[in-house]
């Protein structure tokens, strides 16, 4: 008899969140599905399920992508969504302020077409490419990943996306390739936040990852939220999504992709190293020096409602304990 194991990642024993409306409303739309085929009228695309959604204009790269797209690649349990406008306006992304409202305000000031990435450092294929150009031989997937920041909240978010290894397999990495190393736009006439004279990064943001976590199949780079495009506020165009690390590493709005040999330093890593590490994994048994990693506050959350929640080691994905089996977690934090 054939047992199959799903993932560690796939439900968790600290889960507390009540049983998923998201997967409730599918139950429904797959039975008004039948009923509007069996009727002759036509079923509503896979990637117009979310109500309530905003649309606004799609580029047409991602359009035609969409009817291949392999919604739920990956699902997160029986846990909720969280809601499109707390995903699309509670945001961390300093190059357009640091309030969580800022990005929402501001990032529509952000030009994302034409978009084009250089690849560069340890591989055979380096130079520039636009975006189109990246995203266009890889079918995108539906990944609904936990999203935990270091600041102790948490989201659920269905991504659209194609895994990081595929990308960096197309360059050809050669064999001093130890580390990849990530890049922001930097562009002062659109983000306020690096015109500030009261910010303290030196931009552009970098984000790193050694080359074995780089290569994991839950890597992966996103070009899209909630089955539309990304959003500005959330990393458009494009952006790496890391799910077992707190959030501040899947660096957005990606200009420059370099395949490294020595470990680069990383944004946060660089401004306070006894705070933020350069691996900055999930991990509840390492606390931040001014607060707990325990729980975490699930949104969204209010004062009568806080919704918080266990916080797991690797934000629950077990499944890449594995890279890491040979450090101590509360040195190499």
């Amino acid at each position: 008899m054939l047992i199959k194991i799903p993932p560690a990642s796939a439900s968790r024993e600290c889960d507390v969140t009540p049983e998923s409306v998201y997967l409730s409303r599918r139950r429904f739309l797959g039975a008004a599905g039948g009923a509007l085929a069996l009727a002759g009228l036509p079923v509503r695309a896979e990637s117009e399920r979310y109500a309530g959604v905003e649309l606004g204009a799609q580029p047409s790269w991602f359009t035609e992508k969409l009817p291949d797209v392999r919604w739920q690649a990956v699902t997160a349990g029986n846990e909720a969504l969280t809601p499109y406008k707390d995903v699309t306006h509670y945001n961390n992304f300093y190059e357009f302020g640091t309030g969580k409202g800022d990005p929402a305000r501001h990032a529509g000031r952000l030009e994302v077409e034409p978009w084009t990435v250089m690849i560069d450092g340890e591989v055979a294929k380096p130079g520039p490419v636009s975006l189109e150009q990246l995203v266009q031989p890889h079918r995108l997937e539906e990944r609904i990943y936990r999203l935990r920041c270091v600041e102790a909240w948490s989201m659920v978010i269905p991504w659209l996306g194609f895994p990081l290894a595929d990308l960096l397999k197309r360059a050809e990495p050669t064999g001093n390739a130890r580390y990849v190393r990530f890049e922001t736009k930097v562009a002062p006439e659109q983000m306020p936040g690096v015109r500030s004279g009261f910010s303290l990064i030196d931009w552009p943001y970098i984000e790193g990852l050694r080359m074995d976590e780089a290569m994991h199949p839950l890597a992966l780079m996103a070009v899209g939220l909630y089955g539309r495009i990304l959003p500005n506020q959330n990393g458009a165009p494009l952006r790496l999504v890391v799910p077992w690390k707190y959030g501040f590493k899947s660096i957005k709005s990606i200009v420059r992709i370099s395949l490294v040999a020595e470990q680069p330093g990383s944004t946060w890593e660089r401004l306070a190293p006894d705070e933020y590490g350069f691996y900055a994994n999930v991990n509840p048994m390492v606390d931040h020096p001014r607060w707990s990693q325990a729980t975490e506050r699930r949104l969204p959350n209010s004062l009568f409602s806080p919704n918080v929640v266990d916080t797991c080691l690797f934000n629950g994905y077990d499944e890449v304990a594995g890279l890491y089996s040979d450090l101590d977690l509360r040195k190499h934090y």
